[in-house]
């Protein structure tokens, strides 16, 4: 295994900032300093290692996909059947190192943010386009046809609300209580398609 170098522990902790700065002041109005400030770094290490504000959240949520598909990888590595592989997506939705009041808190404001930043809109689409895969392949085999797709939405709109709730709430949240809850709604919703 090789050595850490200084620049990507330096990277990890401005992302980390990152995610704090922007959960308690909101994407919009912090600045450059206040996540330096949070890093217990200046705002030039961030021109240095970033270049903008722009590319630090991009950089952030580069981050935070990886997470996501780590946790997805972990699941499905171990899901037998499509009702197993559907859960595992929904699992690495509420996986405990994703499904926090910060990055619950990123994530909203990176899906408000997208529209109005090229790299931004460009990882939306990926990750859109990534969970929107997973839940077709796995809906395949458990759904007519006819009724896959108001499925599917169903599901992801069902994800993104609570996400939504998250990020707003002032409570810490509960994964494994979240994942038990979407797994009850993914399954009252296949049982309603018989």
């Amino acid at each position: 295994m090789g050595r850490t170098r200084i620049r990507d522990i330096r990277h990890e902790e401005l992302i980390s900032a990152t995610i704090t700065a922007v959960h308690k002041r909101g994407y919009a109005v912090v600045t450059m300093a206040e996540i330096a400030a949070e890093a217990g770094a200046s705002a030039a290490s961030i021109n240095y290692y970033f270049g903008s504000k722009e590319k630090l959240m991009e950089a952030t949520m580069r981050r935070l996909l990886t997470l996501l598909k780590q946790a997805m990888l972990e699941r499905y590595a171990t899901a037998k059947s499509p009702h197993e592989r559907l859960m595992a997506v929904i699992d690495a939705n509420f996986s405990d190192r994703l499904f926090t009041n910060e990055q619950c808190s990123i994530w909203i404001q990176f899906w408000a943010n997208a529209p109005y930043a090229e790299s931004l809109q460009r990882l939306h689409r990926i990750n859109r386009s990534r969970v929107t895969a997973h839940f077709r392949a796995e809906l395949r085999a458990l759904v007519a046809e006819d009724r896959r797709e108001t499925l599917r939405e169903a599901l992801q709109c069902y994800m993104d609300g609570v996400w939504l709730e998250a990020a707003q709430s002032d409570t810490p949240l509960n994964p494994a209580q979240a994942r038990k809850e979407a797994r009850e709604v993914a399954d009252l919703m296949l049982v309603s398609q018989d």
